[in-house]
């Protein structure tokens, strides 16, 4: 059983998708076409901001945030320490310096406590200014934005939320991508919105910040002249043809994905329970569940139960193994901050197959292997 099944729900979207991408191949417009238009005008209502720009891929839509809020070099952005690399290589890149900050052990999202910890470090040691912070909404759940967006606002410092695995999910009524100056989400194939390829955008109601997003995936352009550069950009556009394809997967999405994917995650809690740590929605949260993640209580019993769910032809994955500032990419600038419950994480934590196509009988079966584990024993 795959922890992703996109051979399932292309099954279920086949005449659309291929007569979407048809069109595109009859009129032979594969950069910047209509569809690219479309899509992005449906993507911001759908998450309610004034303005959608989509791009070539996640890691893009994040430098395109983090450039058209100004991080340059001598800039710290502070980044949750349990997430996924490009969250803060990203601004590395740009000769930024990320300033890791721990987590909530029951959500996995940026701790405010560690947080406002972390950047009064930084002010204290006084070697850089800090800019922004880059949320992380983990394994589809917004982050605690009531208390980040006050820190934020009392060390002036720009929100880039990053919705890669986060599109979907909500606080009330306001959806994921909404939330902070400007936000990022990622249409890599597995994500709760996904294309055939690599794919991004940047949500924001701020007009400047959009310009901004606008010419510099296209080399800096200016608006009135495709041959003047106003500023130093990069080349990151969707293609027309993934466009195409997220048009329809968008619909599904919305009419009735987000709601099954939902209804399998309430059956997995209903069955695991009582056996295994099961994932925290806090009240009036809503998770869009690019991953059902559960937590066992140290690494050698999740390599016990990885092998033993293998065994029976069930795959899972752990995200993440390591923290990011055991990376060897951030060697050289490791910060003295404690992240325990980010390290904690990294040996307790294990995905099941999770996406809108499974059965009621797939997740039972699941849940059932994994009670039996633990009926059963394990090597201590």
């Amino acid at each position: 059983m795959k922890i992703k099944d996109l051979h399932r729900q292309y099954a279920h979207l086949k005449y659309e998708i291929d007569s979407a991408i048809s069109s595109v191949l009859d009129e032979q417009n594969f950069i910047q076409g209509s569809q690219v238009t479309l899509l992005e005008q449906q993507l911001a209502d759908y998450v309610g901001t004034a303005f959608c720009d989509t791009c070539a891929n996640g890691t893009d839509a994040l430098m395109l945030a983090l450039m058209a809020c100004g991080v340059q070099r001598g800039d710290a952005v502070f980044v949750p320490d349990f997430t996924f690399v490009a969250t803060a290589s990203s601004a590395y890149i740009l000769g930024a310096t990320p300033v890791f900050v721990d987590i909530y052990s029951d959500t996995y999202n940026m701790s405010s406590e560690s947080l406002e910890k972390a950047i009064e470090d930084t002010l204290s040691a006084g070697k850089l200014t800090p800019k922004a912070i880059i949320t992380v909404d983990l394994f589809g759940l917004p982050c605690d934005y009531a208390k980040i967006t006050t820190i934020a606002k009392k060390y002036h410092l720009k929100i880039i939320e990053d919705g890669a695995q986060g599109f979907g999910g909500a606080i009330g009524t306001k959806k994921a991508c909404s939330f902070g100056d400007i936000a990022t989400t990622s249409f890599f194939p597995v994500k709760p919105l996904g294309c055939y390829g690599d794919g991004g955008a940047v949500f924001t109601n701020d007009e400047h910040l959009h310009d901004m997003c606008v010419s510099l995936r296209v080399q800096g352009r200016s608006k009135s002249d495709k041959y003047e550069n106003i500023i130093c950009g990069f080349n990151s556009r969707l293609d027309t043809i993934q466009a195409a394809i997220l048009i329809p997967k968008l619909k599904a999405f919305k009419e009735k994905e987000l709601d099954a994917i939902n209804s399998i995650a309430t059956k997995y809690s209903v069955f695991l329970k009582d056996t295994v740590h099961i994932p925290v929605v806090p009240e009036g949260y809503a998770s869009s569940w690019s991953q059902y993640t559960i937590k066992v209580n140290n690494a050698e019993i999740r390599r016990q139960l990885i092998a033993y769910l293998y065994a029976k032809d069930i795959q899972t994955a752990v995200y993440y193994p390591r923290v990011l500032h055991e990376q060897g990419a951030f060697t050289a600038i490791q910060t003295a901050s404690e992240c325990p419950n980010a390290i904690n994480a990294t040996k307790e934590v294990l995905s099941l197959p999770i996406h809108p196509y499974m059965t009621d009988e797939e997740v039972f079966c699941v849940s059932e292997a994994i009670r039996s584990f633990f009926a059963e024993g394990y090597s201590e």
